[in-house]
């Protein structure tokens, strides 16, 4: 039997975002569990699993588009970490955020490097315990 949306959105959102993802869906418990149970769904079950790009391509994206929208630190960050588990490097990531200078302006990019110089503390600080 094929595995329901919910149930391969959640598979994905492990691999993806290990345990930030499962945070975000945490934190939507005592507010809204159905926005909880329509963020593994939608995003993971159908977009995630569709064929036609890899994880590391939808990330790329992803931190793009997060990037250019400039008002999305909390969810950038949890892209940014999920872009470094599915195979993207620093320097890449680093340049996704520059080419978005060019299309969404400096105070975007900026914030978005921000976000990542954050992101990469916290993982360094991890490793190091």
């Amino acid at each position: 039997m094929e595995a329901s949306r919910f149930e391969k959105g959640l598979e994905l959102l492990k691999q993806i975002d290990g345990e930030a993802g499962q945070n975000v869906i945490n934190s939507l418990q005592d507010i809204s569990t159905d926005l909880a149970k329509y963020t593994i769904e939608y995003p993971f079950g159908d977009i995630y699993a569709r064929k036609g790009l890899d994880l590391k391509s939808r990330e790329i994206a992803t931190v793009a588009a997060l990037t250019a929208l400039g008002n999305c630190t909390p969810q950038l960050k949890v892209h940014l970490n999920a872009a470094l588990n599915v195979g993207c490097n620093e320097e890449e990531i680093k340049e996704v955020i520059i080419q978005m200078s060019g299309y969404a302006g400096f105070p975007a990019a900026l914030n978005g490097m921000f976000a990542f110089k954050e992101v990469l503390v916290v993982r360094t600080a991890n490793h190091n315990s």
